[in-house]
């Protein structure tokens, strides 16, 4: 039966630390490995200095304030303009040929003005007054899958921009 004091880790796995700086005559002694002279040949050097240049931290501007990189973009398109269209079934590639959203941009129906029409509205996103309004002329509203693929956006910019 095995016991706790026969436990032992495999031959060669464990290997004993380099003791270095022991003398002119060993392997690693006199400069031990750190080269002649200069600042890592003396002491230790914190990672972000930069031999007395003004240091990125402080180079950079103080910015306040946080860019969340996963912002989800809408194009708003309002009830006047969907009434002025004088269209039935409004997608956003509809609203792309007229030319009042961007290609691959995603719409969001926002309630200003009055729709007095029965439509179908297709659209990535709704305000609770747009919905009311539609539905209430006898219209549907229908939300689309966003454009990106995956349960949020590819972030915007890098780990420096988001400040």
């Amino acid at each position: 039966m095995l016991r706790l004091h026969d436990l032992a880790p495999p031959p060669g796995s464990k290997r004993k630390r380099k003791r270095v700086a022991r003398g002119t005559s060993g392997k690693g002694g006199k400069t031990a490995g750190r080269g002649t002279k200069g600042t890592r040949a003396r002491g230790t050097v914190p990672v972000w200095y930069e031999g007395g240049q003004l240091p990125l931290q402080v180079r950079l501007p103080k910015r306040k304030g946080f860019k969340n990189p996963f912002r989800v973009e809408y194009q708003p398109v309002n009830l006047d303009t969907l009434e002025a269209c004088g269209l039935d079934e409004i997608t956003p590639a509809e609203l792309l040929a007229r030319g009042l959203v961007s290609k691959g941009a995603m719409v969001k129906v926002l309630g200003r003005g009055e729709i007095t029409r029965p439509i179908t509205v297709k659209a990535h996103a709704a305000s609770g007054s747009a919905r009311a309004a539609i539905e209430g002329a006898g219209g549907s509203v229908e939300i689309l899958p966003p454009t990106f693929g995956g349960p949020r956006p590819p972030a915007q910019g890098n780990q420096h921009t988001n400040r």
